[in-house]
């Protein structure tokens, strides 16, 4: 491994074993590396005199620190919950935390969903933005990527991480490559963002090719997410559009594009129960539940197609708030 980590507790050939494990499988697992150093360091001053995982210590890890988040306490539990069965698996003798003590609402926000006038007025103020002596394309990237967010229902770090190679202007596709889930997708694009993307790959990458970054920043490498979520926050201003620290955020012209969407199958008398398979996969989600939970918000939204969403698919519909944060 080029960036193998060492670890210095009495837990470390488990510990090791357990990072190998999870790369081997597909995943990054960038932020359980962190936690396992932080882990073994805490393990260390514990004094363990054999390999194993007592209650006692696992509890003392897991403990909700004081203002901490009940979702930064779970990806802690989370991690030593999957140290533990590995380390059973291995025969050591690891107290594995009980699933059921600390449940987290994946969907504990509302999203912002743009209207259609809305949309207009944010691609406007983006079309109109000027470029600067230090982003000399700043007026290129800006307009494409934003419309490519809401079109294609990409997260932001989708889009900023496309290469040349992986937008396909003859076939119309997006490659989507190392997602949060894994999930390498093929994304279609509408005939409009194609010749979008074909006049701006002309102007701004006319002698880039392979994998060099199909939004380049001005300081090399890709376009930066934070640099988009900060130009947002002023194009919704210029807009007229109400900004708080809660939203509007960039990530809700994903969420956006899934209601709209699922709102034109319901009108057309689309199959949902069908159809919304077809979504899952294209927005590279885990599972059918951030999907199904659209289904909520969309009938939630949009008042006069709710019979027709409770008539066709009902069963589908999660109770409460649809509240998808991915």
């Amino acid at each position: 491994m080029t960036d193998a980590l060492v670890f210095h507790s009495i837990l470390s050939a488990p510990l090791q074993g357990y990072l190998e494990e999870k790369k081997a499988l597909g995943y990054k697992f960038e932020k359980g590396k962190a936690m396992l150093r932080r882990f073994d360091i805490f393990v260390q001053s514990w004094n363990l005199t054999t390999v194993c995982l007592p209650k006692k210590l696992v509890l003392a890890w897991t403990k909700r620190n004081p203002n901490e988040t009940i979702s930064n306490q779970s990806h802690r539990i989370s991690l030593l919950r999957g140290l533990a069965e590995y380390m059973n698996r291995l025969g050591y003798p690891a107290y594995t935390y009980p699933r059921a003590l600390v449940t987290v609402d994946r969907y504990s926000y509302l999203p912002y969903i743009f209207s259609e006038e809305e949309l207009r007025a944010i691609f406007n103020v983006c079309d109109c933005y000027p470029a600067t002596k230090a982003s000399p394309y700043r007026h290129l990237i800006l307009p494409l990527i934003i419309r490519m967010l809401y079109g294609c229902g990409l997260r932001i770090s989708e889009a900023v991480n496309l290469t040349i190679e992986n937008v396909d202007l003859n076939q119309g596709t997006l490659l989507i490559t190392d997602t949060k889930f894994g999930k390498e997708r093929l994304i279609p694009m509408s005939l409009s963002l194609q010749e979008r993307c074909r006049n701006y790959r002309m102007t701004v990458l006319a002698d880039k090719s392979g994998n060099y970054p199909f939004y380049p920043s001005p300081h090399g490498g890709h376009y930066a997410s934070s640099t988009l979520y900060s130009l947002f926050r002023k194009v919704l201003w210029q807009a007229g559009i109400s900004h708080s620290g809660k939203g509007p955020r960039l990530h809700d012209l994903r969420h956006t594009f899934s209601v709209h969407c699922l709102k034109k199958w319901v009108l057309t008398g689309r199959d949902l129960s069908n159809c919304l398979p077809y979504l899952s996969v294209y927005l590279g989600h885990e599972d059918l539940r951030g999907s199904q939970r659209y289904l909520r918000l969309t009938a939630d939204l949009y008042s006069d197609i709710t019979a027709k969403v409770a008539a066709s698919c009902a069963w589908l519909i999660p109770e409460g708030q649809a509240n998808e944060a991915d």
